[in-house]
C-alpha cells in the first residue's frame, strides 16, 4: 500500500508537468510515463480504508458491559461516585477514561478481563467544573470526583432521580393527610392477618367515636 501511494504521487507530478510542458517531445515522454503509471496503479490493489471502529473494537477487547451499580457521597466541594470493578488497578491508566461536561460524565474502561465497561450519567443535578473534576483508580474501584460549581448540598445525583423522588412524595402528600393514612391502613388491612384486621377495626371504631363526640354539638 505504501508503493501504491508512491505511484499515486508520481502520477500527480507527471500530470502537473504535463500542464507546463510545451515541447512536443517532452509532452510525448510525459504522456507515455503517465499511461505507464496509470496501468501500474490499476494493477496494484489500493490500500484498504482503515476501519477505525473495527480497529478500536479489537483494541477494546470483547464486548461492552454497562455498569449500573455505584455508590456516592459528597463533600462541600465534590460529588464522589464509587464504581466497583475487580482488578481495575492492574490496567494501564489510559484504559480508564472519563469525559466530563458541565452536566454529565461518561466512563469507559477498556479491556478489563476481555470486556469493556461503560457508565454514563446525564443531567447531573447541578453543574460541575470540567477542569476541577477527575478520576482516581483504587484497588478494585474507580472513584469519579465531580467538582461542584457551587458549594451546596446535592439531594441526589441527577435530575431524573429528583423528579422521581418528587413524584413519590406527591403521591404520599395527598391534599388530605388523613386520606394518605387511610390508604396505608387499607393496605395493612388487606395484607394483614386476623389479629392485624381486628386491631385496625378497633382503632377505626375508636377514632370514629372520638370524631363524633368532638364534632357534633350535644344540643341537637
Amino acid at each position: 500500500s505504501l508503493f501504491w501511494n508512491q505511484l499515486q504521487k508520481d502520477l500527480e507530478e507527471v500530470k502537473e508537468l504535463l500542464t507546463k510542458a510545451t515541447r512536443k517531445r517532452v509532452r510525448d515522454v510525459l504522456v507515455a510515463e503517465k499511461q505507464k503509471l496509470e496501468l501500474e496503479i490499476k494493477n496494484q490493489p489500493p490500500p484498504k480504508p482503515k476501519d477505525v471502529t473495527e480497529e478500536e473494537k479489537s483494541s477494546l477487547g470483547g464486548y461492552t458491559v454497562k455498569i449500573n451499580n455505584y455508590g456516592w457521597d459528597q463533600s462541600d466541594k465534590f460529588v464522589k461516585i464509587y464504581i466497583s470493578l475487580n482488578g481495575v488497578q492492574k490496567l494501564p491508566t489510559e484504559n480508564v477514561q472519563v469525559n466530563f461536561t458541565e452536566r454529565s460524565f461518561d466512563l469507559l474502561v477498556k479491556n478489563l478481563n476481555g470486556k469493556n465497561y461503560t457508565m454514563t450519567f446525564n443531567n447531573l443535578l447541578k453543574p460541575i467544573s470540567v477542569e476541577g473534576s477527575s478520576r482516581k483508580i483504587k484497588t478494585d474501584m474507580i472513584l469519579v470526583m465531580c467538582k461542584k460549581k457551587r458549594e451546596e448540598k446535592w439531594d441526589c445525583l441527577t435530575q431524573v432521580e429528583k423528579e422521581s423522588k418528587e413524584k413519590e412524595k406527591a403521591a404520599y402528600d395527598t391534599a388530605d393527610p388523613s386520606e394518605g393514612l387511610m390508604n396505608i391502613l387499607k393496605k395493612m388491612y388487606a395484607e394483614g392477618d386476623d389479629e392485624m384486621k381486628r386491631t385496625i377495626n378497633k382503632a377505626w371504631v375508636e377514632s370514629r367515636e372520638k370524631q363524633y363526640k368532638g364534632d357534633i354539638p350535644m344540643d341537637i
